[in-house]
């Protein structure tokens, strides 16, 4: 059986447990919130010793479920004063759960300046100091592990926002190339690791093995069931492939929400420049990588590898996150500067979105012209120096436009907003304002109704139906974030009763049980209460589940709305409880 792994970083000690009944069956964000809500005091401050850091693989990773190599790492957030669940792939999932690693928890904070290290392997977890990092970005960090331990190492890293315990700061998970490309961005747990005196987590998957179902039949023909629906369904078998996340842009543009210039206009009149189709030419006439894999076992390959001019390497992506909030929301349509910023917010280890909705507010506090990307990539800069400029950018939208008088900065619970404007997609708005996580789109994609017809149609602009579409998407998501699916998947489950189906046959065939999708969407209601529970105890309330007030009264062109859902459906999100 896979263990949990106690890393108290007051003496340097690490303990090897079996999961507790209470945690038994849990994975992924499941677990993360599990812990965090039994264990971690509410008011606690999200940098002090009291604070955990929970890393866990999803219930399906590394089983060869297919897409399921999603990695979640949780604590209380630096940025939100929530909970928080920040979700990615990249190859640390897969490996640890390879070595038998139910969960790996940070505990308390070290008594010395030193950086340290964890070697994660199939024998256990030892702690140990790695000199000469400091200030050092993802890229170089990832680059000497591999100088000692092989490049079948996969590693979990920080950048410079981590050491300085930015609220924006995110963990890099690398790639199958080792690159440190694919991160937990998004909550500030870069900083909860960065408090903790961790600068790098190698996992050396060597004699390691595949976790086993306890029916494998079962649990094959579910699998097989799961990857049907996912190859018939258009968005994840051509349009994702073929065009990536960025395929959103054009799509969003012209339905009139994608924020433009921060968030004052949903139409960008340079889109056509900074699209899915613009990029995927660029990076075919270039010699790059369409259709790339994040981590092993993705069937979907929304990735790509973006080269410059010279045909070299540059980043991943960018993907449509990106895109956005580098692109339009500070009015930049210059790809090549995107794909630049893009590689120093993975080397510095900062959240996309948090970083370019903070420039773009920085935009709207005159520090910098809208649409100058030389100047926006010379701020972007200053993170990596560790300048009181750059600790501000790092901090995020809501504290940078706080400083400088900014009165439109697009948060929720002191979280950026991502990039679909809430007063054209209204069930989004639903999700930003009520998620337990802060303004996050991964925790109920209402986009799928609202705009691509997906699992149904339900008008962007009409306040009806949006509350029961977000609630019915969060409790989803935590499901499949439990399980440690890519939330791509859901575009099939949302189709195609065969995908959830086979979901639910692999759970059966792993615990060797029945497992209905009742059970399954059970599993992603306990997680969501279990989050306001701990959210309840840091003292929030339904007043902190609402958009800025701009959003209600001031229209948003093209379409000249506003926010329409009324404060007292957004109470009855959670009514489930």
């Amino acid at each position: 059986m896979a263990v949990i792994y106690r890393v108290d970083m007051s003496d340097l000690s690490v303990r090897a447990e079996q999961p507790s009944e209470a945690y038994r069956d849990l994975g992924g964000r499941a677990l993360t919130s599990a812990i965090l809500q039994a264990e971690v005091p509410g008011d606690c401050h999200p940098l002090s010793a009291d604070n955990k850091l929970v890393i866990a693989p999803g219930i399906l990773t590394g089983t060869g479920a297919p897409c399921s190599g999603r990695l979640s790492v949780g604590a209380k957030s630096p940025l939100t004063g929530t909970i928080k669940e920040s979700n990615s792939g990249g190859m640390a999932a897969i490996a640890l759960a390879t070595v038998g690693v139910r969960a790996i928890v940070l505990e308390g904070l070290p008594t010395d300046n030193r950086l340290h290290r964890l070697v994660v392997t199939r024998d256990g977890v030892r702690i140990e100091p790695v000199d000469g990092l400091q200030m050092t970005g993802n890229y170089d960090t990832v680059a000497a592990q591999f100088e000692q331990f092989g490049k079948q190492a996969v590693c979990l890293s920080i950048g410079q926002a981590g050491e300085m315990k930015a609220a924006a700061a995110s963990i890099a998970s690398t790639d199958i190339e080792g690159r440190p490309t694919r991160h937990c961005g998004r909550g500030g747990m870069g900083a909860v690791m960065g408090a903790k005196g961790v600068k790098v987590i190698v996992i050396d998957p060597a004699g390691g093995e595949r976790p086993k179902p306890v029916d494998p039949a079962r649990f094959k023909a579910g699998a097989t069931r799961f990857n049907e629906a996912l190859k018939k369904h258009p968005l994840t078998s051509e349009t994702l492939p073929t065009y990536g996340t960025n395929a959103l842009t054009g799509v969003i543009n012209e339905a009139g929400g994608l924020p433009t210039r921060n968030f004052s206009s949903g139409y960008f009149e340079d889109a056509d420049g900074i699209s899915g189709e613009t990029q995927h030419d660029t990076i075919v006439e270039r010699g790059g990588v369409i259709a790339h894999a994040c981590h092993r076992g993705c069937t979907i390959r929304c990735s790509r590898i973006y080269v410059d001019e010279n045909g070299q390497y540059l980043t991943k992506g960018p993907e449509y996150e990106t895109v956005w909030a580098h692109g339009t929301d500070c009015g930049i349509s210059d790809l090549d500067a995107i794909a630049r910023m893009d590689r120093m917010d993975d080397d510095f280890g900062i959240d996309t979105i948090e970083t370019g909705a903070t420039i773009a507010v920085a935009m709207e506090a005159g520090i910098l012209p809208f649409g100058d990307a030389p100047a926006a990539i010379e701020l972007l800069s200053e993170v990596g120096k560790g300048s009181p400029l750059g600790r501000l950018v790092a901090s995020g939208a809501e504290v940078l436009g706080k400083t400088y008088g900014v009165r439109h900065i697009p948060t929720v619970k002191g979280q950026s907003m991502p990039a679909y404007d809430p007063r054209a997609v209204l069930g989004i708005g639903v999700t930003y304002a009520t998620s337990p996580m802060g303004a996050d789109h991964t925790a109920g994609y209402a986009v799928t109704a609202n705009i691509l017809g997906v699992g149904g149609k339900v008008d962007p602009l009409k306040p009806e139906g949006q509350v029961e579409l977000s609630r019915n998407l969060q409790i989803a998501t935590a499901a499949i974030d439990a399980a440690g699916l890519c939330l791509f998947t859901a575009f099939a489950v949302l189709d195609d009763p065969s995908a959830l189906e086979g979901i639910c046959e692999m759970l059966a065939g792993w615990y060797g049980r029945e497992y209905a999708s009742a059970d399954f969407l059970e599993l992603g209601k306990r997680t969501l209460l279990c989050e306001r529970r701990f959210n309840a105890a840091a003292g929030f309330t339904a007043a902190d589940d609402r958009l800025p007030d701009f959003f209600k009264k001031e229209k948003l062109s093209p379409h000249n709305v506003v926010f329409t859902v009324p404060d007292e459906d957004l109470d009855e999100v959670f009514n489930f409880g």
